[in-house]
């Protein structure tokens, strides 16, 4: 971790990590498991996210990340285990729980200021309210100016970052985010990156974070959760003391570049496993 010698910043990483996990988590995953047929894809999945937590996770393909992100969200049924958000518990998508996916998911006959109004509209939202918060949610994500535009006359980026307004629009508790940035190029994933940094420091939010990414999810992360095995389960979490806000020069970090190498030499013994096992 990064200090000065009168350890004000030392002091300042611990009380925004006590911060984000003091009190009782947003979200608590108890237990979690799921199957399809005879086929395992995780089991015994148990962590908690606080309410201003960030928390990453990394596994090899296959391992069922996307999967425990939907059953997270309640998009699919779970076969053991429990998932609470809040005080409630999740058996269905819920309110105040909002997911941004890979292929940003957007209406292609709907403008930008429809698509990011979309889930407002659904949650009945006076059109006032609308008219008056949805230019402030494009402004956010640095899309003004292209509140008429359709999807087809952006690049992935715009669309991920209209994708992402859609989902903060209705002003969520819990982010998922379902690799969001793996659909484009490498300059505009890192822009993205810092962009959704930015703006989590602006709105803080619980957020879960699947990527392939080492790099972004240490970045990212305040843990980072690394699913191995079949069935997967949770095989460590790490904890990614960074100093904070996060900018370029974290890239740069010493400790940064440790903690990379940790989460990917783990995953590396996955793969060898894997490929040793395959081989016989």
């Amino acid at each position: 971790m990064s200090t000065d010698p009168s350890g004000i910043v030392a002091g300042r990483e611990h009380a925004a990590a006590a911060g984000r996990t003091s009190g009782k988590p947003l979200i608590s995953v108890q237990g979690l498991g799921k199957h399809y047929g005879p086929l395992e894809v995780f089991r015994n999945i148990d962590f908690d996210v606080g309410g201003r937590e960030i928390v990453a996770i990394v596994g090899p393909s296959g391992c069922g990340k996307t999967t425990l992100l939907r059953c997270i969200d309640g998009l699919i049924p779970i076969d053991a285990g429990e998932v609470h958000v809040g005080q409630e518990k999740v058996t269905e998508p819920i309110a105040g729980v909002a997911m941004v996916f890979q292929h940003f998911g957007l209406f292609p006959w709907k403008t930008v200021f429809d698509n990011v109004a979309y889930g407002m509209r659904m949650a009945g939202v006076p059109k006032a309210e609308i008219e008056r918060k949805v230019p402030e949610f494009i402004k956010l994500v640095g899309l003004a100016g292209f509140e008429k535009a359709f999807p087809y006359q952006m690049s992935g980026g715009m669309q991920q970052r209209c994708g992402l307004a859609r989902a903060l629009a209705v002003e969520p508790s819990v982010l998922l985010m379902d690799e969001p940035f793996a659909a484009v190029d490498a300059q505009t994933r890192e822009i993205l990156q810092f962009e959704l940094l930015r703006i989590w420091e602006e709105r803080p939010t619980a957020m879960i974070f699947v990527t392939h990414s080492i790099e972004e999810a240490v970045l990212l992360g305040h843990r980072v959760i690394v699913l191995k095995g079949r069935p997967s389960s949770i095989h460590e979490t790490i904890t990614i003391d960074l100093p904070e806000p996060r900018t370029r020069d974290t890239l740069r970090e010493p400790r940064f570049a440790e903690l990379r190498e940790r989460v990917w030499s783990t995953l590396m013994r996955e793969a060898r496993e894997a490929e040793f096992h395959l081989e016989r």
